[in-house]
């Protein structure tokens, strides 16, 4: 939900909080990486305060434009801003979600609805700017499905736009929505309404249901696609301020959230579809009390990603790190470099 300004790659372990660290890091062009996505073939995207979705492509190449999702898009007037007011002319990527089948990278903009790019980026394509007969207001969250191709999303509101965000959490909106995008008919189907600032969406390996979060109901829920309990849905926890949802490869689901460790820090919280507690990450200095917005897991080397916010916009990889555990019990351990292609 918040517009932030740093991106962070760390390695991490069961129950144990990150105190400091070895950094690499990579400084972005424009600030606000709200979401992001791993690349097939290396690197990773990121979308910005300025309507541009970045790709970094190595240490020779650093950061290229790769796409944007506004039409009415020029260099001279948005590279490099951070005001929301110019966002139905810059537009402003929310969520990132990559379909490995047909290698189309699918954007969730505040401003300029579900668009979708190919592999050589450019222009998106608005594929959804109406659902269930209401203009999309403020995408945010997004997931593809890799099984059926179909794109679940999240609309924030049917009355503010992000520029009104603010406004929005004030009043306790509770006008947002959760849609569904079917690439082969072309349609979109509301599938929840009234929600309180959705946010992330996590869908189950079976296609069978949905995980959904509301940043302002401080609550995920579950919504059934199909089998019995299909068309409903169903409180799975409640938790503080839960931003994006990821699936992860070892099982269950990252959860970018507010909730209050036993210190005070930003904390990053793996579930099962039941909501329960997997395992939870907190964050030390120089990130105590910072939110973030997303959690990744990569691959067997239990890579995360995190979206922090910081002063100035920069990608990082934690190398090394001293870890202390939940228990009160510390360990220091010296790890290699990840075996990322960010080279």
């Amino acid at each position: 939900m918040a517009i932030l300004e740093h991106i962070s790659i760390f390695f991490s372990f069961s129950c144990v909080m990150i105190v400091s660290a070895q950094l690499r890091t990579f400084p972005v062009p424009s600030g606000g990486p709200e979401s992001y996505e791993f690349a097939p073939n290396g690197g990773f995207y990121v979308g910005v305060n300025d309507g541009r979705i970045l790709r970094y492509k190595g240490s020779r190449a650093g950061w290229v434009d790769f796409a944007y999702a506004s039409p009415n898009r020029t260099s001279t007037m948005c590279d490099g801003t951070s005001d929301p007011e110019l966002g139905t002319i810059c537009g402003r990527t929310m969520g990132l979600g990559y379909h490995y089948a047909t290698k189309q990278l699918y954007i969730a903009d505040a401003y300029h609805g579900l668009c979708v790019v190919g592999r050589k980026g450019g222009l998106a394509t608005q594929l959804a700017s109406i659902a269930g007969g209401e203009a999309l207001k403020c995408l945010d969250g997004i997931e593809v499905d890799q099984n059926t191709g179909n794109i679940y999303f999240t609309d924030i509101s049917t009355i503010y736009n992000l520029s009104r965000l603010a406004e929005n959490i004030r009043t306790k909106d509770s006008t947002g929505r959760l849609i569904e995008y079917n690439p082969t008919t072309k349609s979109t189907r509301v599938l929840v309404k009234g929600l309180e600032g959705p946010g992330g969406v996590g869908v189950g390996k079976d296609s069978s249901f949905l995980l959904f979060a509301e940043f302002s109901g401080n609550r995920i829920s579950k919504y059934w696609l199909n089998g019995p309990k299909a068309n409903t849905k169903e409180l799975v926890m409640n938790i503080t301020s839960p931003a994006n949802i990821k699936k992860t490869e070892s099982g269950g689901y990252w959860v970018a959230s507010g909730l209050q460790a036993p210190i005070n820090m930003t904390t990053g919280v793996r579930i099962n579809e039941n909501g329960t507690i997997l395992e939870t990450i907190t964050f030390g200095a120089p990130y105590n009390n910072t939110p973030i917005t997303e959690v990744h897991e990569r691959r067997e080397i239990r890579c995360f990603a995190g979206a922090l916010g910081t002063i100035t916009g920069a990608l990082a990889i934690i190398v090394g790190a001293l870890l202390i555990p939940l228990s009160g019990r510390s360990s220091s351990l010296k790890l290699q470099q990840p075996l990322l292609n960010f080279q």
